[in-house]
């Protein structure tokens, strides 16, 4: 039975939410936030249980909240992603690929079995069918960050086959939230076009217009993520790399989902080197396998998300958040 949690890379976008959706679950106590910048952690995090700094390359300081905090659990999301990781390849890998083995290792001399380690579907390539990408298929990115994605996918089955420990994890696709501000991905575009509507009237977009790219909301992000780690573990056939999704659009489709609330809402279209990489990436994803094993199935579609994500960042604007 999980009692107590730890989290990598906590503050970022995921990590933020999810560090306050387990705590729900567990207990604000059970549930230790860590990251390496603390300067990021916002009120409600450090108000609702305890956070820690860890730099995931330092094994040692993580055996010994391993240690104080009697962790039985990890949820390992700290990463460098796919724009800042060609920006700065050797970063990514190192961070990438050193954090996860450190954390399998550790894990391992502890007697912690349970990860959750999320992949992504900067995983495919543009080999991969990019047409309702299958589960099973060709895995060849042409970005670090993808690269990084595939490496820690097959060390993860191998840990489980090795060692037998339980590793899990869901390829995401773009994740779309209102608590904090782009870090750094391909699809952050989609992220900045509701703060810059709200705040401007206008978005200036660095992905075609016809760019289509699978997205999900984070409520529904949380879900899986939730979801996938409770799971019967006799039922998961693909545990480090579950494809999931919930809708595929293109920025033209959310500049008209924007504008159905905000009418005059202008865009501009200036592609830059981040056009490549979503040109690598699917159009669409089959997460069949997802919805048998763990019964995984999304509640927001593009506008339901729209309508949500108006309010909620129009009200930081109101209350002056950004």
């Amino acid at each position: 039975m999980i009692k107590r949690i730890l989290l990598t890379g906590s503050f970022g976008q995921i990590g933020s939410e999810l560090t306050c959706a387990l705590r729900k679950i567990y207990g604000g106590e059970n549930v230790i936030a860590t990251d390496l910048d603390l300067n990021r952690v916002t009120d409600k995090i450090k108000n609702g249980g305890p956070i820690e700094q860890l730099d995931v390359l330092d094994g040692k300081r993580l055996a010994e909240l391993i240690d104080k905090y009697q962790i039985d659990a990890i949820f390992h999301l700290a990463a460098i992603l796919s724009a800042v990781g060609e920006k700065n390849p050797m970063l990514a890998w190192n961070i990438n690929m050193g954090g996860t083995i450190n954390v399998y290792n550790v894990a391992k001399e502890k007697g912690i079995k349970r990860i959750f380690a999320p992949s992504s579907m900067a995983a495919f390539g543009p080999t991969t069918p990019a047409d309702m990408t299958p589960q099973d298929t060709v895995l060849q990115p042409s970005t670090m960050y993808g690269i990084t994605k595939v490496s820690c996918e097959l060390l993860g089955q191998y840990y489980i086959d090795k060692f037998g420990m339980d590793i899990r994890g869901v390829r995401y696709p773009g994740i779309i939230s209102s608590e904090t501000l782009p870090g750094g991905g391909t699809t952050d575009y989609a992220v900045q076009i509701y703060y810059d509507a709200i705040k401007y009237g206008k978005f200036e977009c660095f992905l075609s217009e016809n760019s289509m790219l699978p997205m999900m909301y984070m409520p529904d992000c949380l879900k899986a993520t939730i979801d996938l780690f409770h799971a019967e573990k006799s039922r998961l056939k693909h545990s480090t790399g579950y494809n999931i999704a919930a809708f595929s659009v293109t920025p033209k489709d959310m500049y008209e989902s924007v504008k159905k609330y905000m009418p005059n809402l202008e865009i501009v279209y200036k592609p830059d080197f981040r056009q490549a990489i979503a040109d690598s990436w699917p159009n669409s994803i089959d997460d069949s396998c997802a919805r048998a094993e763990w019964d995984w199935k999304p509640a927001y579609d593009l506008d339901t998300m729209t309508r949500e994500m108006l309010d909620l960042v129009g009200a930081k604007y109101k209350a002056g958040k950004f």
